[in-house]
């Protein structure tokens, strides 16, 4: 009979979690913990969590880049960005500089010495996900999360 319940059904996509592999979601997520890891430990050689590394490499790059700038090309909030440019500062590696209602942000010459191990760090992460993704993947799965990360902010 079609409504009495059949005992030997399959579980669910709710019950065994298969739908969580077709979310954007939690497949980005995954992805986020994954290369987070491969970061930390690329970036281990610097004393720096890579998000600091990449914050102080714009600003060798940049010296007196605007916190307004830093904060943009970093993608994160001006409150974040002023813990992450204090801990840089308490770290000698960095200072900033008011200049009327804007903030500047130098690299300090202890700061600037660190450019070459920031750059192998860089390397040293991007070898590590292109050994395991291999290049083509690697560079086709950045450039389709940097299109649609923009596409997702508009």
């Amino acid at each position: 009979m079609p409504n009495e319940p059949n005992n030997k059904t399959e579980p669910s996509s709710e019950q065994d979690g298969t739908f969580l592999h077709t979310c954007m979601y939690f497949t980005t997520n995954r992805l986020s913990r994954a290369i987070t890891r491969l970061a930390d430990e690329a970036f281990a050689m610097t004393g720096l969590a890579p998000a600091y590394g990449y914050l102080v490499r714009l600003v060798i790059a940049n010296p007196g880049i605007t916190q307004k700038e830093l904060s943009e090309k970093l993608y994160i909030t001006p409150s974040t960005l002023t813990r992450f440019i204090d801990k840089l500062e308490g770290k000698q590696l960095v200072e900033r500089q008011v200049q009327g209602k804007t903030v500047l942000v130098y690299p300090t010459v202890k700061g600037t010495a660190m450019k070459e191990t920031l750059h192998e760090a860089s390397k040293k992460l991007k070898a590590a996900y292109e050994a395991k993704l291999g290049k083509e993947l690697a560079d086709a799965l950045t450039r389709m999360q940097e299109s649609a990360s923009e596409l997702l902010e508009q």
